[in-house]
């Protein structure tokens, strides 16, 4: 009889123990519930955009320029974007340069047109340095 080494098998684990089989199965499963998850998240993101870009807003305003007359008055051109027969107030607010707040009023926006730009005079208690939209509001 023959004495010799015989070269080693690399020892396997015992069948059925790590499920080496199902892998395939588990990773296919994985990778069709990471598309399903994937295409939900761009459907809802879709949905948001889409509702976010259509919503109708009826009272759109902006302040595009402004100009200190005096320490008592800002002037300022006001416009708005507008729904036909949508009237409403706008209200803009100034700050000197320390940023106190100097002056602020509401500006009333005709029903008629679909926009409305006209330049308007802010009364101040001290010269102003900025003019800000803080919202525009449709009457009820």
């Amino acid at each position: 009889m023959d004495q010799s080494p015989t070269p080693q098998q690399p020892l396997a684990p015992p069948v059925g123990r790590y499920s080496r089989s199902d892998d395939r199965t588990t990773d296919r499963r994985l990778r069709i519930a990471g598309v399903v998850f994937g295409v939900l998240l761009v459907g809802l993101i879709a949905w948001l955009g889409t509702s976010y870009l259509l919503r109708e807003t009826k009272l759109n305003g902006t302040v595009p320029t402004f100009q200190p007359v005096s320490d008592s008055e800002l002037q300022l051109q006001l416009s708005v974007r507008k729904s036909e027969g949508t009237s409403g107030v706008c209200t803009v607010r100034t700050q000197g340069v320390d940023g106190a707040v100097v002056g602020q009023s509401d500006f009333q926006i005709p029903a008629e047109g679909t926009t409305y730009d006209k330049v308007v005079t802010l009364r101040t208690t001290s010269r102003g340095s900025t003019a800000e939209l803080l919202g525009c509001t449709p009457n009820k």
